[in-house]
This record gives structure tokens, C-alpha cells and sequence, in this order.
């Protein structure tokens, strides 16, 4: 695997070790001046002030949000995660994946998608796998 996206992967397991974490000191420097968030729904939070202050308001309102990644690849400057989200709140937990684009080190969007077979085929991945 090329550098640059061992780079890219490394960021992305690194802002998501924050999130799970509660850190925003360590979520800070990993996003980019003009980062965008983008929930489920289309819901979008642009820059990194306003995204911090989103992740703090969701880190207080659910503390004991989890996200665990089970897969990540990565195309160009994307890294694509399959995994699952854990939360007492029902409606956060479960299969979720993920997209996050890495430029010059940074994460300048992260997204949020329902595993869906649709958002898979859009995504590019297989299947979930049965166990």
C-alpha cells in the first residue's frame, strides 16, 4: 500500500480514536480549517469551529457514543469505513459506514451513511459479511 494512504488511514483511525475518546483536543488538530460534517440525513456542519462545537454539544449528549471500524480502504484522498456505532440511544447504535476525506494530512469531511445495500453499491463495498 502506497504511503500517502497508510497517511490517510492512520489520520482516520487516529480522528476516530477522538471521537470515541470524548477529545477534542485531539480532534482539533486533525481537521482541516474548512472541514465539513455530514450526518445521515444530508445534515451538514461547515468549518472547524462549528464542528467543534457540534462534537462537543453530541459528545455531552451522548457520552458513551462508540464507533468501531471493522474495514477501511482507501481511493484517492477517501478512506471508506464499514462498522458499527455503539450508543445506549438506540437510534446511534448499529451498522453504520463512513467516509473521510484525507487532504495533505487532514480530514477535510467526515460522513456518516446507513449500511444500506444501496449506499454500499454507491460506495463501492461488498456486502456485509455474515457470521
Amino acid at each position: 500500500m502506497p504511503t500517502r494512504q497508510i497517511e490517510a488511514r492512520d489520520v482516520v483511525q487516529r480522528f476516530n480514536a477522538a471521537i470515541n475518546a470524548r477529545d477534542l483536543q485531539e480532534l482539533e488538530p486533525l481537521m482541516s480549517e474548512d472541514h465539513v460534517f455530514i450526518d445521515t440525513e444530508g445534515g451538514t456542519v461547515r468549518g472547524k469551529g462549528a464542528c467543534l462545537e457540534a462534537w462537543r454539544g453530541f459528545f455531552a449528549a451522548f457520552p458513551d457514543y462508540r464507533n468501531v471500524f471493522t474495514d477501511l480502504s482507501v481511493r484517492n484522498e477517501v478512506v471508506t469505513v464499514s462498522g458499527y456505532s455503539l450508543c445506549s440511544r438506540p437510534e446511534l447504535a448499529g451498522p453504520a459506514l463512513w467516509t473521510a476525506r484525507v487532504t495533505d494530512g487532514l480530514v477535510s469531511e467526515w460522513r456518516v451513511y446507513e449500511d444500506t445495500p444501496a449506499v454500499r453499491r454507491e460506495l463501492r463495498l461488498p456486502p456485509p459479511s455474515s457470521l
